[in-house]
């Protein structure tokens, strides 16, 4: 599996000196990768329907 160099900061990540945000990332072969700013070494891959699904739960949960 390849490393993503395409990574695009969340757009509610905060402010200063760009160590405090999450960042998402897609490969040719249908992967996300997710990585916090200020650990880049270190992300989680998965796919996009999950991710979909962990989005959704995460979002009604703060209702």
């Amino acid at each position: 599996m390849t490393t993503p160099d395409n990574w695009q900061k969340s757009s509610f990540s905060g402010f200063g000196d760009g160590n405090d945000c999450v960042e998402l990332a897609t490969t040719a072969a249908q992967f996300v990768h997710l990585r916090e700013s200020d650990t880049p070494t270190t992300h989680l891959t998965t796919t996009p329907v999950p991710l979909a699904h962990l989005l959704h739960h995460v979002k009604s949960a703060r209702g």
